[in-house]
């Protein structure tokens, strides 16, 4: 069968772009078991090491390195993220719940006020949330950077789009055999809605993960930081160590690809469920 000249132009074009792409992680993953002189000789080409090493990913990892605790911020980024991604689940499953079989006066007008909101930019934000943090004692803190991410609006809206589509039948049943409320949520829209929920999840946890800004913000010191952030902080202590920055990078990086390769399915319904969701 021979294919059209369109389709293989474009498959050699989509496969150079990815080359392309791909080249500056392969890059950095390559050069985290080099050794720095190594790295030096070859400059910016892409070469296997002559000599594979660990001794990067033990430098950097070493629970004694106060100057730049990588094993303390990739511990405080999992912590986060893991209690963000929890609690955030929770959250917006109760909400979208209330907003889409709940009857009460104004919910329409307040879920529309919460939209309106949540058009504002984030920037704009920073500064009262600061002074909320503040004033409740949270800076320095996980805390600090758990809660802003738990009510996310087009989480809220996602899942409450997707409970529009659970016949109330089902709910009327259960409450004729005296199930309340929160057992309804409980015992029937939890289980009917994990499909949306786990994408909630990984959202949730991806976004407080690669989070930069923010923690930078309210946390001040080195040990509180994330892995994000101190990146930054590594990069100002190993600017001539390209080594020892690869291999930190690698580190920040490993939890995502896993994430994504234990949960592409779920990535790949998430954009099709935001793209077809229904107002």
């Amino acid at each position: 069968m021979k294919l059209p000249t369109t389709k293989i132009a474009a498959f050699v074009f989509l496969l150079f772009m990815g080359l392309l792409f791909l080249h500056p992680i392969l890059w950095i993953f390559i050069s985290s078991f080099k050794v720095e002189t190594e790295i030096q000789q070859a400059g910016g080409f892409l070469l296997l090491p002559e000599t594979w090493t660990l001794a990067n990913f033990a430098t950097i990892l070493d629970v004694r390195n106060v100057q730049t605790p990588v094993f303390t911020w990739f511990a405080n980024s999992a912590f986060v993220s893991g209690v963000t991604s929890i609690l955030a689940v929770l959250i917006v499953s109760m909400s979208a719940y209330a907003f889409s079989k709940l009857q009460f006066r104004g919910r329409d007008v307040l879920f529309l006020t919460i939209l309106f909101v949540s058009s504002f930019p984030a920037i704009v934000t920073i500064v009262p949330l600061y002074r909320v943090v503040l004033n409740f004692g949270l800076l320095n803190t996980p805390w600090a950077l758990i809660f802003p991410w738990l009510v996310g609006v087009f989480n809220i809206f996602l899942v409450k789009q997707f409970m529009r589509g659970i016949p109330d039948t089902i709910i009327d049943a259960a409450k004729i055999d005296g199930a309340g409320e929160f057992r309804i949520y409980a015992r029937i829209m939890l289980p009917l809605t994990k499909p949306i929920l786990t994408i909630v999840g990984i959202f949730s946890f991806t976004a407080s993960w690669n989070d930069f800004l923010w923690p930078g913000i309210v946390m001040k010191e080195i040990r509180t930081l994330t892995l994000t952030v101190g990146l930054q902080l590594a990069q100002g202590t190993y600017e001539q160590h390209l080594s020892l920055m690869s291999a930190i990078s690698v580190i920040a990086v490993i939890p995502m690809i896993v994430l994504y390769v234990c949960a592409e399915r779920f990535f790949v319904r998430g954009v099709s469920i935001s793209a077809g969701v229904k107002g």
